[in-house]
């Protein structure tokens, strides 16, 4: 096979796994040691200028690169997600709280059951510089937006 076709399978099959984080941070995170772990709390917090606050817990042992807290909600079409901030975390094998909020224009969500996913990422460092997603954990939970 030409190297030039090599490259490009390499190249395709990358920005694959990165433009699938989900099906990724599910699939390493279900292969990842029992005590890192991220989880959501059954509801979440809706202002009425549209901020968005979820929350919930996490574990993690160690990283070599920033390790972040990142969520996303849906409600109704579950093809349409919207990202809820990020929280640095700390990865020394305790349990810590983590909160994220993000201000949606006012009527993109509504008080109700949503869904939410909350994954454990960290930005590895890689050859070229350029960081890597290493997903440590991740969790997908039914949960009801509050106002408030």
């Amino acid at each position: 096979m030409p190297l030039r076709q090599v490259i490009g399978a390499a190249t395709g099959a990358a920005f694959l796994l990165l433009a699938t984080p989900s099906a990724v941070a599910v699939s390493v995170g279900a292969l990842s040691a029992p005590s890192e772990t991220v989880t959501v709390n059954s509801t979440g917090h809706l202002a009425a200028d549209g901020t968005v606050t979820l929350s919930g817990t996490y574990r993690c042992l160690s990283g070599t690169g920033p390790v972040l807290v990142s969520s996303s909600v849906s409600q109704g079409d579950s093809r349409i997600r919207y990202g809820i901030g990020g929280t640095a975390a700390v990865c020394d094998g305790a349990e810590h709280r983590w909160t994220n909020s993000e201000k949606r224009t006012s009527g993109t969500l509504a008080p109700g059951a949503a869904h939410v996913e909350a994954t454990l990422v960290e930005l590895s460092p890689a050859l070229g510089g350029l960081p890597l997603p290493l997903f440590h954990a991740s969790q997908q939970q039914d949960i009801t937006l509050m106002e408030g």
